[in-house]
């Protein structure tokens, strides 16, 4: 068999990728044309392009799907173009990233570390912390979301557990590397890598626990072995990712455009990542345009967003202690703020929960009378009777029932008074009706309204306890409880 073209991806015994979920970037794929008479004129690049946004505005449009977080990557992946996805670190970086534009974002390893602990990316955070954190992040957006799962925190059973812990955590995909505990930031000194052998049974660990858990989610191989060992060594750990089940390949600190070209042609048909380290790293920042000439179907933006915030909180920091505050163009507007962040449509949504409140109701589940509602005017308070006229004219008159009977449908009056001194309730009920509402008014509770009306003596009109406090009190609440007999 011919030997391939670039003597950097001649390695023994490694054979590509064909799944058929993986896709050609498209520059590749023209440059295999000749095999195709039909097709060897037609120049799919420019027809792609004529096909998607413009040059101009290279953000990836958000892709709208019932489906979970991975089968939306998943269409990203398969969608024409390049794409841009710039790291969050927390829950408001991520709505931002969504906010702006664009389809999906990672999560940033290093930004989270500096966020959330305050320290430098070399290991420190652990795997609990950034599930954790993840979590917030993916309940706040509804793009997919790719997970930095560092170095899968431990062995090959480790990252299973890594891998089942960002599925449960709503990840659309993860992404793991090859380095040794305690990890190394990318395009940092002192990286070292496990073994060809353990690195790859990685990735099939993770591909395993996916199918356990009865996921899709995309598996990211990250190779940070172009630094620690040598360009050779990070491309044949790619196809051998590749050819173990990884969605998406990815060499950290790639030095040049060539390494970077070098890398796209291994395994075409499974998906690049680029890393554009913002600042001042290893790899050439290129435009999105020229890596996609490259063949390239991932962008990752690691340090802008951490990087802008860490300025932009440095030059408030400095206007508050020069006496001033940041001038109005460095920050959105209070209103702004509050978009951002939902308060309008949380007010509107509000609205559909709102109870009115024109009745008096106090404690659980209990409120306006259903039915013979009367309703005297009277003071400062209508007085709400609970029982019928007809009823409540009955209850009042004199009649054969024995005094139980008498004492059990005595009116009395209950009044509960806020502490602070609105009025929550003033209704009349019957006194066998009180009896049972300790239930709905802890107030009450253990108090035997019976036995305080047997306490005095009933004449036929009930005269003799006519207008009788029987109860008056503050609650635990701080309301003031009056029970008195009409």
């Amino acid at each position: 068999m011919a030997c391939c073209s670039n003597p950097l991806l001649c390695q023994p015994n490694s054979t590509a990728s064909f799944s058929p979920r993986h896709h050609p970037p498209p520059s590749n794929l023209q440059n295999q044309l000749h095999l195709y008479p039909n097709l060897s004129k037609t120049n799919l690049r420019s027809q792609l392009i004529s096909t998607t946004v413009p040059r101009s505005s290279y953000y990836t449009p958000p892709i709208t799907t019932s489906d979970s977080p991975a089968k939306a990557l998943r269409q990203l992946l398969e969608s024409s173009g390049i794409h841009q996805g710039p790291a969050c670190f927390d829950a408001l970086s991520a709505k931002l990233i969504e906010r702006a534009g664009f389809g999906f974002c990672f999560t940033s390893g290093f930004s989270i570390s500096a966020a959330r602990l305050g320290l430098p990316d070399v290991g420190l955070i652990s795997y609990g912390e950034m599930v954790d954190q993840g979590s917030l992040i993916t309940q706040a957006v509804s793009i997919p979301v790719i997970g930095d799962g560092d170095n899968g925190y431990g062995n090959a059973m480790n990252v299973k557990r890594t891998v089942k812990g960002f599925i449960k955590a709503g990840f659309a995909g993860i992404l793991l590397e090859d380095q040794v505990a305690p990890k190394a930031c990318g395009h940092t000194q002192g990286r070292k890598v496990v073994s060809r052998e353990e690195a790859v049974m990685k990735i099939k660990a993770a591909i395993d626990a996916r199918k356990e858990s009865g996921s899709d989610i995309v598996i990211v191989a990250r190779s940070d072995s172009r630094q620690a060992v040598s360009l050779e060594e990070a491309l044949w750990r790619s196809r051998a990712f590749a050819d173990a089940g990884a969605d998406v390949l990815f060499i950290d600190a790639l030095a040049s455009r060539e390494e970077m070209k070098a890398f796209c042609e291994v395994s075409p048909l499974v998906p690049k990542m680029a890393n554009m380290l913002e600042g001042g790293g290893k790899t050439p920042i290129l435009t999105p345009v020229e890596l996609e000439e490259l063949g390239f179907k991932l962008i990752s933006y690691p340090l802008s967003l951490i990087g802008v915030s860490m300025r932009a909180m440095e030059d408030g920091l400095a206007a508050i202690k020069s006496g001033r505050v940041p001038p109005p163009g460095s920050l959105p507007s209070f209103d702004e703020i509050k978009e951002t962040l939902g308060f309008n449509n949380y007010y509107e949504e509000e609205k559909r929960y709102m109870v009115n409140n024109s009745q008096p109701s106090y404690g659980t589940g209990y409120s306006s009378p259903t039915y013979g509602e009367r309703i005297r005017q009277g003071g400062s308070d209508p007085i709400i009777d609970l029982l019928p006229p007809v009823v409540y004219d009955n209850l009042n008159t004199n009649s054969s029932r024995d005094r139980m009977s008498w004492i059990w449908s005595r009116t009395l009056r209950l009044k509960i008074t806020g502490k602070d001194g609105l009025q929550k309730l003033d209704v009349r009920i019957p006194a066998g009706f009180l009896e049972g509402m300790s239930r709905i008014i802890p107030g009450l509770a253990g108090v035997n309204i019976m036995e305080m009306l047997e306490d005095a003596p009933i004449d036929a009109d009930g005269s003799s306890q006519s207008g009788k406090i029987l109860l008056d009190f503050n609650d635990a609440a701080g309301d003031r409880i009056q029970v008195l007999v009409e």
